[in-house]
């Protein structure tokens, strides 16, 4: 069965994402936060989805805030994060929480499911809008490189088990749409369904890419001081052959 992104893939996301490595990104925005002065605060985490990033934002000190499209996924995340955590439901091109944070994080290429530039100009500026002076914004983004050869083989596929111990079969296919310009994952997952049998749904994903010559214009549109587009983990330069960009970008 067909469902929209991001609602059915919610209940078995951890599972399937159990080795993504949120602390040491997480170490990774903080450690680059702190150079330029920041040491804790308030922080907004924008497409937080199931809470991983957040919580590791949350668990180093930081007041955090969780927005995200997808009902199904902030409810998974209730259920993992702290009762102070708040979790909002909002568009991240037109969201307005009336209230500035010290940090604004958005991870793990979720500004790319924004298909043209005007809409992630649009996220931008609402992320620059909900910081004070002198704060900042940490995201990464795929490259048109890194969407066009997402995957070797142009699949990823394995089992997983969910907390309540049910098994995961998915298969992941995905390819390049070359007039569209757009990457296009099918996500299809095969779940147990805790009474002998078994339950399956399709997501269909799409991203687009940004090199940093497409960013620097829509960071200085939204309003940024200042910003510097780098590598992980050694914030290095990008090269033509980069797949995933970080911007840190100032207020």
């Amino acid at each position: 069965m067909q469902h929209r992104p991001f609602t059915a893939l919610a209940a078995v996301y951890d599972a399937i994402m159990a080795d993504v490595e949120y602390d040491h990104w997480a170490d990774f925005v903080l450690t680059y936060a702190r150079d330029g002065g920041l040491e804790g605060g308030a922080a907004l985490d924008l497409a937080c989805g199931t809470g991983g990033f957040t919580r590791e934002l949350y668990q180093a000190g930081w007041t955090v805030t969780g927005l995200d499209g997808s009902a199904d996924m902030l409810a998974v995340a209730r259920g993992r994060l702290p009762a102070e955590v708040d979790l909002t439901v909002g568009d991240l091109r037109t969201f307005d929480l009336g209230q500035t944070f010290d940090l604004v994080s958005c991870v793990f290429d979720s500004l790319n499911n924004l298909l043209t530039p005007e809409d992630l100009g649009a996220a931008l500026g609402r992320a620059r809008a909900h910081l004070r002076p002198g704060s900042l914004l940490a995201c990464d983004l795929n490259t048109r490189l890194g969407v066009r050869e997402l995957w070797e083989g142009g699949a990823v596929e394995g089992l997983a088990t969910t907390p309540d111990g049910r098994e995961v079969h998915y298969h992941w296919s995905h390819h390049h749409d070359p007039e569209a310009d757009l990457g296009i994952v099918q996500a299809f997952c095969r779940v147990e369904d805790g009474q002998g049998g078994w339950e399956e749904f399709t997501e269909t994903h799409r991203e687009r890419g940004y090199d940093p010559a497409d960013l620097d214009p829509l960071l200085r549109a939204a309003g940024f001081g200042h910003w510097e587009i780098v590598e992980y983990p050694d914030y290095a330069l990008p090269t033509p052959e980069t797949p995933r960009v970080w911007v840190f970008a100032w207020a």
